[in-house]
C-alpha cells in the first residue's frame, strides 16, 4: 500500500486514518495572533536582579571582597576572553562534557527503546539500572581516577555516568507513552519492525528524549565542572577552583557566568531541535525549560 507523504509526516497521516476510521474529530488549527516569547516575560526579573548584583556590593550591603559588583566581574570576564585564558577552558570543559555527553546518547537511546519496547527485557535489566543509578557519580569519581587515571578518560566516564540515567529514563517513558492504536493501525497496514520504529515509535517518543537530553546536558556540565573541580589542571572547573583559592573572586564569578550562559545555550539548542524534529507536531506544547 502507497502512503500519502505530506507536511504532516506518516504519523500525522497515520493518525488522521485512525481518526477517521473511530470515527474521532480532528481539531482544525485556528489562526492566532503573534505571541510574545516566553522568555521575555522574565527579563525585567533578571535585570532586576542583576541590578541588584551591581548595588548590593557597592552599598556595602554584602562584602565585595567575596561578592564583587557585576561589572567587576564583567571587566574581569572580558580580561579573560582577551587573553585567551577563559576561551581555553571552556574548550576543554566543552570537550569533555561532549564527550561523556555523546557516549551518553549512544548508549542510552538504543537500551531505552529496547526497555520501552519489550517488557521482559525490561525486567531482567531495570534492578541493574536502578542500582546504578541510585549511586552519586562524585562517590565513584575516585573508582574512574583508579580505573582510568586522572586524565581525560576520568573526566568523561564521569559526565557519562551523570548523563546517561536522564536519557534512559525519558526514552523509556517516551516509548510506553506511544498511542497503542497508532501502533495498531500501523500493524494492519503491514508496516514492517523497522518502518514501525522510524516513522512511529521515534517520532512520537522524540519530545520526551529530548527532555532527557535537556536533563542529561545539564548534569554533564555540571558534572565535568565538578570533576575539573577536584582533579584537573584545566577546563572551567578548574578556573573557578584556582580563581577561588587565590581569592580572585571576580574571576570566580565570571566562570560561573559562563558555565550558566553555556547551559542556556545548549538548553534553547536543544528546543530548536526538539521542534524541528516534531514539525509534524502542533508546537503548542513545547516549553523551553
Amino acid at each position: 500500500m502507497a502512503y500519502v507523504s505530506d507536511k504532516t509526516g506518516f504519523a500525522g497521516n497515520l493518525r488522521s486514518r485512525l481518526d477517521r476510521s473511530t470515527g474521532r474529530s480532528t481539531p482544525q488549527k485556528a489562526g492566532k495572533p503573534r505571541q510574545i516569547p516566553g522568555y521575555l516575560y522574565g527579563l525585567p526579573l533578571l535585570v532586576a536582579f542583576f541590578g541588584l548584583w551591581e548595588i548590593a556590593p557597592r552599598a556595602g550591603w554584602l562584602n565585595r571582597i567575596f561578592f564583587p559588583p557585576l561589572s567587576e566581574v564583567c571587566v574581569a570576564w572580558w580580561a579573560m576572553v582577551l587573553d585567551g585564558t577563559l576561551i581555553d577552558n571552556i574548550s576543554i570543559s566543552l570537550q569533555r562534557a561532549a564527550g561523556g555527553f555523546a557516549l551518553a546518547v549512544v548508549v542510552a537511546i538504543p537500551l531505552g527503546f529496547l526497555m520501552g519496547r519489550y517488557p521482559t527485557f525490561e525486567k531482567v535489566s531495570d534492578l541493574l539500572v536502578q542500582t546504578l543509578r541510585n549511586t552519586s557519580q562524585f562517590a565513584l569519581l575516585p573508582v574512574f581516577i583508579l580505573l582510568l587515571g586522572i586524565g581525560e578518560a576520568s573526566k568523561i566516564a564521569v559526565t557519562f555516568y551523570s548523563s546517561i540515567f536522564f536519557l534512559l529514563v525519558n526514552t523509556i517513558a517516551g516509548v510506553k507513552s506511544v498511542d497503542p492504536l497508532l501502533i495498531k493501525a500501523a500493524r494492519s497496514m503491514g508496516t514492517s519492525d523497522l518502518n514501525l520504529f522510524r516513522k512511529v515509535i521515534l517520532p512520537a517518543s522524540i519530545p520526551s528524549i529530548v527532555s532527557g537530553m535537556k536533563l542529561a546536558v545539564k548534569s554533564s556540565i555540571f558534572a565535568v565542572i565538578g570533576a575539573e573541580m577536584l582533579a584537573a589542571k584545566s577546563g572551567l572547573g578548574f578556573l573557578i577552583q584556582q580563581s577561588q583559592l587565590m581569592m580572585q573572586t571576580a574571576d570566580m564569578y565570571a566562570g560561573i557566568l559562563t558555565m550558566t550562559a553555556i547551559g542556556l545555550l545548549v538548553n534553547y539548542l536543544l528546543v530548536w531541535f526538539e521542534r524541528w524534529a516534531t514539525a509534524w507536531k502542533s508546537h503548542s506544547d513545547h516549553s523551553t525549560f
